[in-house]
């Protein structure tokens, strides 16, 4: 039996009224079968190998949820059409929102940093927000569409690649920059994206998955039954597997190797996971040289220019006394990427090793690399909004580099990289899960 933690804090009859059911489930993080117990809400339930989080039990997770991605959206909204912020010098006033800076690098001819720059600030958190109101939403109806199922798969999808925070962390870095050039105003956008931050993380807070999942099934979105009573009995020399998307324990013979409940193809593990994670991180190696030896950004005053590296930038927040922000700088742009590597490098290493040792110390480095490697976006967000404020023609400008490209490069490949790897892979190799045979087919 799992332990749960966190007694609930709210009162006896409405906790029980959210007690969430007994189900089967397979571990994430280290392949282990075993049955998640009924939770209260305030309750959290961890794997008994290895101690990740397999679920955690809220009060009403899908109306709060709802209520927090609707207000998220209209504070979007605001952001969406006011500005970030106003510079001026020497007369002149040069006014930024969320669109001014990517397109100016499409106008430099990094049309690669436009697109991710637009995707990662707003297209990727819009759609983000409008799936989770439309799937939440959907399940108020009298007959919920069957296709929200994929559009809340579709949000698994989304979630990393919604940078709102690295974002306005970025423009934090470029306001230190710009503050002893130019005169600055901070714009109404800006506010509104710093609630927008907090208001997302709250919905998240609130939001269980698990239970999303389950009401859909008990409004009949999914195609057919799903008998969770059998479910439980099921077992990996059975050739159970659990769905990456939903969770959900089941036969893949039995329902054409396709999830019954989110649709997902299913996998014992993730395709050729080490393989494809290999591929990545090469790739991400190689350009992790041309990301640190050209300049991401040239300084141009009166016809002349200074180009600035990522290392370079760093010693300019050393020089202005800016400790704090340069160690800030340098370990999101410098030196997480050098450490998504080698540790990613290490991983894959000892699992095609066999390595039994420190298993759940190697699990938690892998969470660790998929959570911070997003972090390394500051220096090109910093970069998109020095971009867009800082054109006045020949009395001064900052154009972008061809540096930022490749670093802007090396964080996405490193994040699919740990998203493309499967930490369960780890504990298969160390003979942790005898009964998972055909999972080396996948190392």
């Amino acid at each position: 039996m799992l332990i749960a933690d966190s007694p609930p804090a709210h009162p006896a009859a409405e906790a029980e009224a959210w007690r969430t059911p007994a189900r089967l489930c397979e571990c994430a993080s280290c392949g282990r079968f075993q049955t998640l117990p009924s939770l209260l809400p305030g309750q959290t339930a961890s794997c008994l190998r290895c101690g990740s989080r397999l679920r955690r039990a809220v009060v009403d997770p899908i109306g709060r949820a709802l209520a927090l991605n609707i207000a998220a959206l209209s504070i979007f909204a605001i952001a969406w059409v006011m500005t970030l912020m106003t510079v001026s010098t020497a007369g002149m006033v040069r006014d930024a929102s969320l669109f001014t800076g990517p397109v100016d690098m499409g106008r430099a001819g990094l049309w690669e940093l436009t697109i991710v720059v637009l995707f990662t600030t707003v297209v990727a958190p819009v759609l983000k927000l409008f799936a989770m109101v439309y799937v939440l939403a959907g399940l108020r109806l009298d007959r919920p569409p069957r296709h929200i199922r994929r559009v809340f798969a579709l949000v698994e999808h989304l979630r990393p690649w919604s940078m709102i925070e690295v974002f306005l962390l970025g423009v934090a870095v470029a306001y230190t920059k710009l503050v002893d050039l130019v005169h600055i105003e901070l714009g109404v956008a800006l506010y509104a994206l710093f609630i927008l931050m907090l208001t997302m993380i709250a919905a998240e807070a609130v939001l269980d998955r698990q239970a999303v999942w389950e009401e859909m099934e008990r409004r009949g979105v999914p195609h057919g039954e799903i008998d969770h009573a059998a479910g439980i009995l099921l077992r990996p020399e059975h050739g159970a597997v659990s769905c990456h998307t939903c969770g959900l324990v089941g036969l893949p013979h039995e329902h054409d190797a396709h999830c019954p409940r989110c649709g997902s193809r299913l996998h014992a593990r993730k395709p050729n996971a080490v393989a494809r994670a290999w591929a990545l991180l090469i790739a991400a190696a190689i350009l992790y040289i041309p990301a640190n030896y050209f300049p991401v950004l040239a300084f141009i005053q009166l016809g002349s220019g200074q180009p600035s590296t990522i290392l370079g930038g760093v010693v300019e927040l050393l020089d202005a006394g800016l400790l704090p922000l340069a160690l800030l700088v340098f370990f999101a742009s410098v030196a997480v990427p050098l450490l998504k590597v080698l540790g990613l490098g290490l991983l894959l290493g000892s699992t095609q090793a066999g390595w039994r040792g420190r298993l759940r110390d190697r699990t938690r480095l892998y969470f660790a690399v998929h959570a911070i490697g997003r972090w390394s976006m500051i220096d090109i967000f910093m970069v998109t909004i020095l971009v867009a404020l800082v054109r006045f023609g020949a009395v001064v400008s900052i154009q972008p580099g061809y540096g930022g490209v490749a670093f802007c490069a090396v964080v996405i490949l490193t994040m699919i990289a740990a998203e493309s790897f499967d930490p369960r892979l780890m504990w298969d190799a160390a003979g942790e899960n005898p009964d998972r045979p055909e999972a080396d087919a996948h190392r």
